[in-house]
């Protein structure tokens, strides 16, 4: 299932990329915001300009909203089951075109996360177990066209001290739109 998955969100983060690979707008830095400051403030996006600002990221075929976002440590509801304390986000994905796109590739297409604690390298971080069991049966639909899911994302955290930067993309391989730091606490 795993691999099955991972194959599905490369092949669609592919397909994301290419479409929303033609628009060269500026990006948008959104350092610091907590969950309150994002969804208050993302009413103030402008759904139109390609763009990661105000936890909102805008592609041309996709917006990205993120809702809320915790610090989950393993053991507990949302994190049963992973071996390491986890960074949960949830967020809202609407499809603007006919394109099959789900909530968790979109996702997977436009964000990585970050903590600049190795001094030789990046330190991607790893995704986790799905924090929010809502969105089992819903993560891999297709969204309609105008329409928009709910779902929920986590990363393993590699230490309890370092932000994680979430940085998003014109799809997997585009270009850098902004990112957002969320502080661990």
């Amino acid at each position: 299932m795993k691999k099955s998955l991972t194959i599905v969100t490369l092949a669609s983060a592919m397909l994301l990329a290419g479409c929303s690979s033609n628009n060269s707008n500026s990006s948008n830095n959104n350092s610091g915001a907590t969950s309150q400051e994002t969804s208050s403030s993302s009413s103030q996006v402008d759904l139109n300009k390609v763009g990661f600002s105000n936890g909102t990221a805008v592609l041309d075929d996709l917006s990205i909203q993120i809702t809320d976002h915790k610090v989950i440590q393993k053991g507990e509801q949302g994190n049963e089951y992973g071996d390491k304390p986890v960074l949960a986000i949830w967020y809202k994905t609407t499809n603007k075109t006919d394109k099959e796109i789900s909530a968790t590739m979109a996702w997977q297409a436009v964000f990585s996360a970050y903590q600049d604690n190795d001094p030789n390298k990046e330190n991607k971080l790893n995704v986790g177990m799905l924090p929010d069991s809502n969105f089992r049966d819903s993560q891999l639909a297709n969204i309609k066209k105008g329409g928009t899911v709910e779902n929920a994302v986590s990363y393993e955290l590699t230490d309890m001290t370092t932000p994680v930067q979430l940085v998003a993309k014109k799809g997997f391989f585009g270009e850098k739109l902004g990112e957002q730091t969320f502080e661990i606490k």
